[in-house]
């Protein structure tokens, strides 16, 4: 094929790569046969396109098509313009070879293709982001998390835990939180179940103290959800470690509860962690601070924002199916039987609670059916969740109640009247009066807790800063109206509860639940039930400051320039910080007497003298070198053995109470000199034994004597 030169007669052959294109065959519009593509033979002087094929077949001036049109680019699919002028006799069709395919990336020059750097404009363009490698993922993965809110809300509440208990775990080893009686009980408590779970999970029940009483373990609450951290350590220093490590995660895990229930609920996250820390640090716990069993309460909060979450409720947003998981039900129904498996002491009103919350979910669930004649959406899996969840709940709470039903059995003087409750009921004056321990309003009320008959478990204020958010609340809050009226009644009716026989006699409040709920005899003490009282504040505290902090994010959104905005988003903190001050303490640590040398050689079962509910905790902690058989026991009753124990080795050693001491099974008795002064054995501790039968030794600062 030869390419005419215009104003000459010649003509030359031209190479094909440069001259002739080969074109995919195309199909017409009218839908003929596709005919095999063609390029022109000769470029006039003008070279107007072909009306014909230029719609279709777009040509360069050389009669090729563009790489562009070969390809499809919509941007570049147009005739190309004629050449004016003439060519040179070599160049000409060169250049108008490479402006045909520039698009395809190659210049074609006298028949190579050579390759082109990159379109003009693509100088500017970013450079591609390079892919990131399984370091840099994970990296990332790590970022997300470590900035989540939920691993911020757990820091936090460790962090906040840790210096609101503060001096807690700076000897952890050598001090108790307020005293070391009721905290030496419980740290022996947590080291049992751990040692015998993996020793002999059979005799669970049957301690080594109260020596040899059946179910001795039941005799108070047991703390046996902590038994995975009393499997690690040994003796009575990793005991009192464990328990400040558990006391400090206990602070932690009820702020976390609590702001885990109120952000399920609707507030926000100031207000949330209002409810958390007012729920934790509410000034009455203060005078808890020696009974873990209530403190450890943060399962019952962090148990109801799981099922909450699981059954897509909230009391902001209502009920939304499409929020339903099972997986949440499950995890709340394992939370919240871990918490009873804490102690009954507040366990029993929950698992009440949890009934109460069912049954009155189940009614309200029909009676909308009913209403609105349509089927409100539920399910199987989560019917199955609750189904399973609620039996098993059920169950962990039987095989607790069984030891404690034993030992009401055996032990008829364990089971309360309504006179002791009388004597623990708090009148409405405690709502308002603080424990000595709480560093802002403990002097204050000096007065207030001295005409209080038992004060450490009667002053019950949740603290004024709390009562000035819930009022607030009541007018100004996320919350619907009936919602705040019902958070409104809870608190007064678990008010009244907590007062006991103080309410009208309790005739029909307390003294009810007294006659009629198994197990609810067993609760020595309605103030308790405060616990309630502070939660359901909290809760309508963080509506009120929930609606305080979308206020001003509206506000600061509106101005421009929005100057006050951070000082008006930082004074939404102020609640905050004004709960945190309020639950300031200046609770003692004193440091736990140390095991005498004698605990640690003397042959079970042994009887340390002298023996009382005080004395004994500390020889409970003792016993954990070992854990051997122990006479000695303290909890919220004593056995009449133990009475009669004490009653006649009161003039050990002589021949009686030795007689009566090996018919029990005794084989030593530790007499702790240091603990003699006042007491019968002041006297006769260095007394001769040899006729009794006995030996006598001096082991350190006691004297061991082997039956």
């Amino acid at each position: 094929m030869t390419t005419g030169q215009p104003g000459t007669g010649n003509a030359r052959p031209t190479p094909a790569s440069a001259d002739a294109e080969i074109r995919p065959a195309t199909a017409s519009p009218a839908g003929a046969p596709a005919q095999p593509a063609r390029t022109s033979d000769a470029v006039s002087d003008k070279a107007v396109p072909s009306a014909q094929t230029a719609p279709d077949n777009p040509q360069t001036s050389d009669g090729g098509t563009t790489g562009a049109a070969a390809n499809g680019d919509p941007e570049l699919d147009r005739p190309t313009s004629g050449v004016a002028g003439k060519d040179a006799a070599e160049g000409g069709d060169a250049a108008k070879g490479e402006k045909a395919s520039e698009t395809d990336g190659q210049v074609q020059t006298d028949g190579e293709a050579k390759p082109v750097g990159p379109e003009r404009w693509e100088a500017f363009a970013s450079a591609p982001e390079p892919s990131p490698s399984i370091f840099s993922r994970a990296g990332r993965a790590v970022g997300r998390f470590l900035i989540h809110e939920w691993t911020l809300a757990t820091l936090g509440a460790l962090a906040l835990a840790v210096l609101m208990t503060w001096p807690t775990l700076r000897y952890p080893r050598y001090t108790l939180p307020q005293d070391y009686w009721d905290p030496s009980l419980q740290a022996w408590q947590m080291a049992w179940s751990g040692h015998i779970l993996l020793a002999d999970p059979a005799h669970l029940w049957q301690s080594n103290t109260f020596f040899p009483e059946l179910w001795s373990f039941a005799f108070s609450d047991t703390l046996l959800g902590y038994a995975p951290a009393g499997m690690l350590g040994s003796g009575p220093e990793d005991a009192l470690l464990r328990y400040n490590i558990m006391f400090v995660l206990a602070h932690a895990l009820a702020t976390l509860g609590a702001y885990a229930l109120a952000r399920q609920l609707g507030a926000g996250r100031i207000g949330a962690a209002v409810a958390g820390v007012s729920y934790t640090y509410a000034p009455w716990l203060l005078a808890q601070a020696g009974h873990l069993h209530v403190l450890s309460n943060g399962g019952i909060p962090l148990a109801l924002a799981m099922l909450a979450r699981g059954h897509g409720w909230s009391l902001r947003h209502g009920y939304r199916p499409e929020r339903r998981h099972d997986g949440w039900i499950y995890a709340g129904w394992l939370m919240a039987a871990w918490q009873l498996s804490l102690g009954f002491g507040i366990g029993l009103p929950f698992a009440y609670f949890l009934a109460g919350a069912l049954l009155v979910a189940v009614v309200l669930f029909f009676a909308r059916r009913l209403r609105t004649g349509q089927a409100v959406p539920f399910g199987r899996r989560l019917f199955i969740a609750d189904l399973l969840g609620g039996l098993f709940f059920a169950g962990v709470g039987l095989l607790m109640a069984f030891p404690f039903y034993k030992v009401t059995e055996l032990h008829p003087n364990a089971e309360r009247t309504i006179g002791d409750i009388s004597i623990f009921s708090p009148p409405a004056t405690g709502f308002v009066t603080a424990p000595a321990e709480s560093r802002i309003w403990g002097g204050l009320h000096e007065g207030a807790r001295a005409a209080l008959p038992w004060h450490p478990e009667m002053t019950l204020l949740p603290g004024f800063v709390l009562y000035a958010l819930a009022a607030g609340g009541l007018f100004f809050s996320v919350w619907r109206l009936r919602h705040r009226l019902l958070l409104l009644t809870g608190v007064l009716v678990t008010m009244a509860f907590a007062m006991g026989t103080r309410f009208f006699d309790g005739t029909f409040t307390y003294v009810p639940l007294f006659d009629h709920l198994p197990g609810w005899s067993g609760l020595r003490t309605p103030g308790r039930l405060m616990l309630w009282t502070t939660l359901l504040l909290g809760l309508l505290a963080a509506g009120a400051v929930t609606a305080l902090t979308d206020r001003v994010r509206e506000l600061t959104a509106q101005r421009i320039p929005s100057w006050p905005g951070p000082w008006l988003r930082m004074a939404t903190l102020l609640p905050l910080l004004l709960v945190t001050i309020e639950g300031l303490n200046t609770t003692p640590h004193p440091v736990v007497p140390t095991q005498p040398a004698a605990m640690r050689t003397a042959e079970g079962p042994l009887l340390v003298l002298p023996s009382n509910q005080s004395l004994d905790q500390h020889v409970m902690l003792w016993s954990t070198s070992g854990f051997p058989d122990v006479v000695n026991g303290g909890s919220g009753f004593t056995p009449r053995q133990l009475d009669d124990v004490r009653r006649v080795s009161q003039s050990f050693p002589d021949q009686t109470s030795v007689d009566y001491l090996r018919t029990l099974g005794v084989r030593s008795v530790v007499l702790l000199r240091g603990q003699v002064v006042g007491t019968p054995w002041e006297i006769s501790i260095d007394a001769p034994v040899e006729s009794l039968g006995i030996s006598r030794q001096d082991v350190g600062d006691a004297v061991v004597y082997r039956l």
